[in-house]
């Protein structure tokens, strides 16, 4: 069974850092876009990073670039996301995606492949 378990999201005070892990089991993600999302209550699921499989080309939302960093571990088969200067805005449940298409592809959140089942991120002021 192909699957995406997120890991990493917890409790952290406005300004700490989070790392968020996705692992990819079933299958090898390694010619696959990822990327991640967010959902926050009460809001629609936004696209927060993305990562192509080849040269890693990045794409961030402008609510993220500067404190967050997407990375790939192709060995491992794991996504990341490392998340520095967290802001209460920041509170969500954070999804994982992976899609054979391009990274550009995984950026407009259609059609995608595979999703994780998510984690919650959660920023206290």
């Amino acid at each position: 069974q192909v699957q995406l378990v997120e890991s990493g999201g917890g409790l952290v005070q406005a300004g700490g850092s989070l790392r968020l892990s996705c692992a990819g089991a079933g299958r090898t993600f390694s010619t696959y876009a990822m990327g991640w999302f967010r959902q926050a209550p009460g809001k629609e699921r936004e696209f927060v990073a993305a990562i192509s499989w080849q040269v890693g080309i990045t794409y961030y939302a402008d609510s993220v670039k500067g404190r967050f960093t997407i990375s790939r571990d192709s060995a491992k088969n794991t996504l990341y996301l490392q998340m520095n200067n967290l802001k209460p805005e920041d509170t969500a449940v954070y999804y994982c995606a992976a899609d054979h298409r391009t990274a550009r592809a995984v950026v407009a959140g259609l059609g995608i492949d595979y999703w994780g089942q998510g984690t919650q991120v959660t920023v206290s002021s």
